[in-house]
């Protein structure tokens, strides 16, 4: 070859395309992240709003829940979440607390939610 000669060789732009080849994977790998992590970001977002809701439910209401543990599903944003709610006692037994728990409908636990309330 001449001295003079200009351009790449054959192995100079196979390494570039494979240097590029590895940025674009990269790229698209973080996208996925990206997706995977803002779609579980949205569920449980709704999943707290239906635990927020369950809870002012339970603050509101006339009486208070019956001790123990009670389950029970609502449609919400367009899906359904099963939610579980436990009652106990505290050492004051003037008040109980409340544990709230809401799932996806595929069973997955996305939120709790703890709250305390008049027993009587």
């Amino acid at each position: 070859m001449s001295s003079d000669s200009r351009g790449f060789t054959l192995i100079e732009m196979m390494v570039a395309l494979a240097i590029f080849s590895l940025a674009a994977l990269a790229l698209l790998r973080l996208e996925g992240a990206t997706l995977t992590g803002t779609a579980r970001l949205a569920d449980t977002t709704m999943a707290q709003i239906v635990a927020r809701n369950l809870a002012v439910d339970i603050l509101t209401s006339p009486r208070p829940p019956a001790f123990g543990d009670d389950t029970g599903s609502v449609v919400n944003g367009g899906a359904t979440w099963h939610w579980t709610r436990s009652v106990t006692r505290t050492d004051d037994v003037r008040i109980a607390r409340i544990d709230l728990q809401v799932a996806d409908e595929a069973g997955r636990t996305l939120t709790r939610l703890s709250i305390a309330r008049a027993a009587q």
